[in-house]
């Protein structure tokens, strides 16, 4: 296997785990990357891959962009993340969340997991049998819970502040929204995008969900190949990460791109090709910081949902602080993002 350190995303991990349960199969990677500013904290990834380094990648890069998203959203949470190998059938027994949690549990709180991709609200209950180091559990007082509808506010506000900054408006009303995915976080965005009366085009693998949500919000469905050639005023990446490349943005059609997804340039290169082309990038993990917003009140308990909502609405402060350095810069989005991210772990 590549040994980890080699690979191009690896940046100065403090852990990187790899865990096997024989017993339940279990095959997961635990990746801390920082706890300058606390305990690491980050979703647990369940995901078939075909190739197990894809899934250290994976980790590698995820844990980073936690980081990153704790120290810009002002959290007193490092940066973790995990992954969990499954197979094509995603077969999740509970022996399997229960070894997970264990793996955890072993770690003594320098990370603590809650749902990503995959996972939802009853698997974390499984995990917490294991560990009391887990959040997004069932939500008291409406902290906790699903991050996905807190990730999808943070979102819309977020594509609001950018089309207020790229094109002058202080609604999305009448604006086309090219939306990729249809899952919780997406559905959350395009709910919120119609009710101030967005015009959206969905995309998704999966067509029945995409046409789904269209009827939801009144949009259309399109094909997931065009999603992001299509003329529109916004491009919200909401699906996995890795979308934007030399070749996509070179297609793109729209002023702004802002969206939910978690690392969505293909490489730190691509946030430059962006601003080249004039586009508006609002970096993701700036951008979609609500879920941890959450599951940080929630594990702290420091906070009830006013606090969670008053922290989800600085989202679009933080957006105009980046863009403003950009300006003044003239470095991409992307890079003063990193940069502002990096002085606060104590790496800058």
């Amino acid at each position: 296997m590549t040994i980890a350190w080699r690979l191009p995303d690896y940046d100065a991990h403090e852990v990187l785990h790899f865990v096997h349960d024989e017993a339940s199969g279990l095959k997961a990677i635990i990746a801390i990357h920082s706890t300058h500013l606390g305990p690491s904290a980050g979703g647990c990834r369940f995901w078939h891959y075909d190739h197990p380094e894809d899934a250290i990648t994976d980790a590698l890069r995820l844990s980073r962009g936690m980081s990153y998203k704790n120290a810009m959203a002002g959290l007193p949470l490092g940066g973790g993340k995990s992954v969990i190998l499954a197979d094509e059938a995603l077969t999740k027994p509970p022996e399997l969340l229960a070894a997970f949690g264990r793996a955890v549990d072993r770690l003594g709180g320098h990370y603590v997991t809650a749902e990503d991709v995959g996972m939802n609200v009853k698997d974390m209950v499984e995990v917490s049998r294991q560990t009391k180091f887990v959040a997004g559990l069932p939500a008291e007082d409406g902290v906790g819970g699903d991050p996905g509808p807190h990730t999808s506010l943070g979102v819309f506000l977020g594509i609001k502040a950018a089309v207020r900054h790229a094109l002058g408006k202080d609604s999305v009303s009448g604006l086309h929204i090219a939306l990729q995915g249809a899952g919780s976080v997406a559905t959350g965005v395009a709910l919120h995008a119609a009710a101030e009366g967005a015009k959206l085009s969905i995309a998704d693998i999966d067509p029945e969900k995409a046409q789904k949500l269209a009827d939801a919000s009144d949009g259309k469905a399109v094909d997931p190949d065009d999603i992001l050639s299509l003329e529109a005023d916004v491009l919200s990446p909401c699906a996995l990460g890795a979308i934007l490349d030399e070749e996509s943005i070179a297609a793109l059609r729209v002023p702004v791109v802002a969206g939910g997804a978690n690392n969505q340039l293909a490489t730190p290169e691509d946030g430059a090709k962006l601003h080249q082309r004039g586009i508006l990038y609002a970096p993701d993990y700036v951008i979609n910081a609500g879920g941890i917003i959450n599951v940080c009140t929630e594990y702290l308990g420091d906070g009830d949902q006013s606090l969670v909502r008053q922290r989800i609405e600085a989202i679009p402060d933080r957006l105009e602080q980046v863009w403003a350095e950009s300006a003044s810069s003239g470095r991409d989005p992307a890079a003063v993002a990193d940069a502002m991210a990096q002085r606060l772990i104590g790496r800058g």
